[in-house]
């Protein structure tokens, strides 16, 4: 299976939490962020924003890498070591 794959078939299972901007997935790859927002912006202060609201779901993601995909559902940001 391709990331983009497996990121739409985690994002149809329940999120692990949910957050002001962001639901959150466990998927084989990582954790994903799926963003609530309707055309957000991709800047640092977008990336500092997510990794706060995950640490506000029990998610210390500052050290992991991350990258962003768009699915069928909106934008992910994906963290993974």
């Amino acid at each position: 299976m391709s990331t983009q794959e497996l990121l739409e078939a985690s994002l149809q299972d329940p999120a692990i939490g949910d957050t002001s901007r962001f639901k959150w997935h466990v998927t084989p790859i990582g954790i994903a962020a799926l963003c609530k927002d309707q055309e957000p912006c991709l800047s640092e202060s977008f990336y500092a924003d997510v990794i706060k609201e995950g640490l506000a779901v029990g998610l210390d993601l500052s050290r992991e890498e991350r990258e962003s995909h768009y699915s069928q559902k909106g934008l992910v940001i994906l963290f993974y070591s």
